[in-house]
């Protein structure tokens, strides 16, 4: 029997073919193995489509409550000096007021 690759997003290794596609039974992740994916190059956007690189400043473009408090990221809230991580919250910052906190890219745009 073929081996079949593991999931590249969640390394679960019950995946199975579907037509020219694998797919993640796990996390739902479809793929073709013959082509080149870009997610391996860890392209991160902001809500507008720009790349954002380490070090970018960017702007929230929508209120986010952060979950377990009553604090609220205001629209507008500049942040200073992301870090680009892996992962669902794609962008580690430090926001004055608040702290230490992992935003989703969809939700800024560089400034």
């Amino acid at each position: 029997m073929e081996q079949l690759p593991n999931c590249p997003k969640c390394n679960s290794e019950y995946t199975y073919e579907d037509g020219n596609l694998i797919v993640c039974p796990e996390c739902s992740y479809e793929w073709n193995p013959n082509e080149e994916s870009d997610e391996d190059s860890n392209v991160v956007k902001d809500a507008n489509g720009n790349i954002l690189q380490d070090g970018d400043t960017v702007t929230v473009i929508k209120d986010l409550k952060i979950k377990g408090t009553s604090l609220v990221v205001k629209v507008g809230t500049k942040v200073k000096n992301i870090r680009l991580t892996d992962g669902d919250h794609n962008i580690d910052c430090k926001i004055d007021g608040i702290g230490a906190m992992g935003l989703k890219s969809e939700f800024v745009k560089k400034i």
